[in-house]
């Protein structure tokens, strides 16, 4: 039952960011794709794991323990508060701490874990900022 009610919600989940990708504003000089594509290509893969989720439950799923549960809420509570602190503390400071953290939890020991962060932040941003000159989030001390 678990699973068709998750299944049922990713399917609303991407019918809904299917049609607030309908409403991006397309500029005249936007490529031949548009800036609808990609989202649009989120909403199917997701609408379609949702159904076969929703369709093809499994038989006996079996839930993670209290303590993993937990674990996973504070996942998602770093996530959120990596999203709400972005254009705070910048790009390079908020992945570090989120990845970091991440890195952690996913089994490293703290340096490790440090090093992980600190590893994806400044290689994320070399390539997306300094090589693609994409714009990243500027944090306080300008990058």
């Amino acid at each position: 039952m678990s699973d068709r009610i998750f299944g049922i919600f990713g399917i609303f989940l991407a019918i809904g960011f299917a049609v607030s990708a309908l409403y991006i504003e397309e500029s005249f000089l936007s490529d031949a794709v548009g800036p609808k594509a990609f989202p649009i290509i989120v909403a199917v893969v997701l609408g379609l794991s949702s159904a076969v989720i929703a369709l093809r439950p499994d038989a006996g799923p079996q839930w993670p323990a209290l303590g993993r549960l937990v674990e996973i809420g504070a996942v998602v509570v770093v996530l959120i508060l990596y999203a709400e602190l972005l254009p705070v503390a910048g790009f390079v400071l908020a992945t570090a701490f989120a990845a970091t953290y991440l890195a952690w939890r996913l089994g490293s020991s703290v340096i490790e874990s440090v090093l992980t962060g600190i590893g994806t932040s400044v290689g994320i941003y070399v390539i997306f900022h300094l090589v693609l000159g994409l714009s990243l989030a500027r944090g306080p001390w300008g990058f």
